[in-house]
């Protein structure tokens, strides 16, 4: 493999799809625990009450990422955990210091994400993201656990995927809170955009000024007509891409939507908060997405990779279809295409070429089975092998990328899938706990070990 010297490999979790310990040591409520609880939302009524019990026993997993031999490790902060109904939480606060002091023991730079959808719920009972106070709310939670793991913690990530937080959460309905409001979600959008930049400016006040910035964004890479593609483009991409990057909002994003919403929300000045500058972007691909301008006769397709929902997370676009692709798929019912992941490496490149890019998940789930103690996942290998080489591809081409950040360490919950969806390179008995390997975990530490860049931890 021929990544630049300084590519950093690592891997990925979340903080309630791993952590478990919901009701200790202060924690409060989130969002997803609200939404776990309530009956018909989630599959088999799983919950992330338990999890993988990472919360209990992370130094046996912080143990097994340095086997794996990765020079990162991305995980999130619940908010609710450190800063329960707004009150500092030494037990929360103190949890993730340990953490992050047994990660750097062991050679591994910790990747701090600040929020991976886990809102308290106290603050969606205030009015969620689409109230404007959030973002404030956010700015001071950033600052506050800046405060206390900012001496050790380079590099910060402030969102994951706000598109889910938003679109899926406010107007699909399909993520918690579980809302189906249009105006809603893209009054979400706006605040987690804002959100963002308040948080940046208030991390870049208490950590050194060599800490690295970032968000996560989960870019559509979309395939199919012209227009149908634009559109798309618009509420799935650029609505986080431009603003974040320093062009503001898409004028055919506000023309698009201009039957849902007239924008007031975006007041004097918010653009430019937004546009905090940043170090990198991380960029989150799993598969392609194939689009297309309904006919309004036949009947109309919505593949769209999301669980299906009471409403479309695509806010503004009716009059688009989304077009099953051809097979293999995961067992997420997602298409295998690793020719995506280059393409959307190549358009962020070219059309925002000033800004560094981190793969920040990459994966799959698949149908994993145990025989004789063993998992062969050789899709999962397959996978991975080629997307790695599809990045790798776009290096060759010029692209300034920084690192690969597997998806996921441990089987996990899997959102509204509960744990029914398995995308860890690590097997997870969900009722004794216990770790085991699978092949493709073999495989990604031989991996890393071949590459030129492993010593760049």
């Amino acid at each position: 493999m021929g990544f630049p010297d300084g590519f950093l490999w690592g891997t990925a979790t979340a903080s309630y799809q791993i952590e478990g310990a919901a009701a200790e040591d202060g924690r409060t409520p989130s969002i997803w625990d609200t939404f776990s609880r309530t009956p018909g939302k989630v599959l088999n009524g799983d919950t992330g009450d338990v999890a993988t019990d990472h919360y209990h026993r992370w130094r046996e997993d912080v143990a097994s990422m340095a086997r794996l031999g990765v020079g990162g490790y991305r995980f999130s902060i619940s908010w609710s955990r450190v800063l329960p109904e707004g009150k500092p939480n030494q037990k929360g606060l103190d949890f993730y210091s340990r953490l992050v002091d047994e990660l750097l023991e062991n050679g591994i730079a910790p990747v701090a994400t600040l929020y991976h959808w886990d809102l308290p719920q106290e603050l969606e009972n205030a009015g969620g993201w689409p109230v404007r106070d959030t973002a404030r709310r956010f700015a001071d939670y950033a600052e506050r656990v800046g405060r206390v793991l900012g001496d050790r913690v380079e590099t910060w990530t402030t969102l994951n995927e706000p598109w889910c937080s938003a679109f899926l959460g406010y107007a699909a309905g399909v993520h918690a809170p579980g809302r189906t409001d249009p105006a809603d979600a893209l009054a979400a959008a706006h605040h987690l955009n804002l959100a963002h930049g308040l948080a940046v400016r208030a991390l870049r006040g208490v950590v050194p000024p060599s800490a690295r910035h970032s968000v996560t964004l989960n870019l559509h890479h979309l395939r199919g007509d012209a227009e149908a593609v634009r559109r798309a483009d618009a509420v799935a991409n650029r609505i986080f891409l431009d603003p974040v990057l320093g062009r503001g909002y898409p004028a055919d994003l506000l023309a698009d939507t201009a039957g849902i919403t007239d924008w007031a929300f975006v007041r004097d000045g918010d653009t430019d908060v937004i546009a905090a500058p940043i170090d990198v972007l991380g960029v989150n691909y799993y598969s392609p997405t194939l689009v297309r301008v309904w006919d309004g006769v036949t009947p109309r397709e919505n593949d769209d990779g999301h669980k299906r929902g009471a409403a479309t997370p695509f806010v503004g676009c009716e009059g688009l279809e989304f077009v099953r692709q051809p097979g293999p798929y995961t067992a997420m019912g997602w298409p295998i295409d690793a020719s995506g992941l280059e393409e959307l490496l190549l358009r962020l490149h070219r059309e925002y070429p000033d800004t560094p890019l981190m793969i920040t998940e990459n994966g799959a789930a698949f149908d994993d089975e145990v025989v004789d103690g063993r998992i062969r996942d050789d899709r999962r290998i397959a996978y991975l092998r080629d997307h790695i080489a599809a990045a790798e591809r776009a290096c060759d081409a010029g692209v300034d990328l920084r690192g690969y950040f597997a998806w996921s360490l441990l089987d996990n919950f899997e959102w509204a899938y509960g744990y029914d969806r398995r995308f860890g390179l690590i097997h997870v008995d969900y009722g004794t706990g216990e770790r085991t390997w699978k092949d493709s975990a073999f495989w990604y530490r031989d991996a890393i070990s071949a590459s030129p860049a492993s010593d760049a931890k």
